[in-house]
């Protein structure tokens, strides 16, 4: 019987402890939030995020697509 309660008094503390514990971790500081252009695929005319864009190569600038179809039709397109 001693022993149980033994047992009963240790799991109450280490609940107690480990609630503690959990209370004193410091959040991580919040990611700044960078906001993403839409961009315009020329090829299909589909609106894209700037981060997930397709890029390819151009004289006038780096020219942004929707997918890597998109750029292969676009380069195609160019050489012709």
């Amino acid at each position: 019987m001693r022993a149980l309660q033994v047992v009963v008094l240790a799991v109450f503390v280490a609940l107690i402890v480990l609630s503690l514990v959990k209370r004193r971790r410091v959040p991580a500081p919040p990611r700044p939030m960078i906001p993403d252009e839409l961009v315009k695929d020329p090829v299909c005319q589909t609106y894209v995020v700037r981060s997930r864009a397709v890029t390819g190569a151009s004289a006038s600038g780096p020219p942004f697509f929707c997918s890597v179809e998109c750029a292969q039709r676009y380069a195609a397109g160019s050489r012709s």
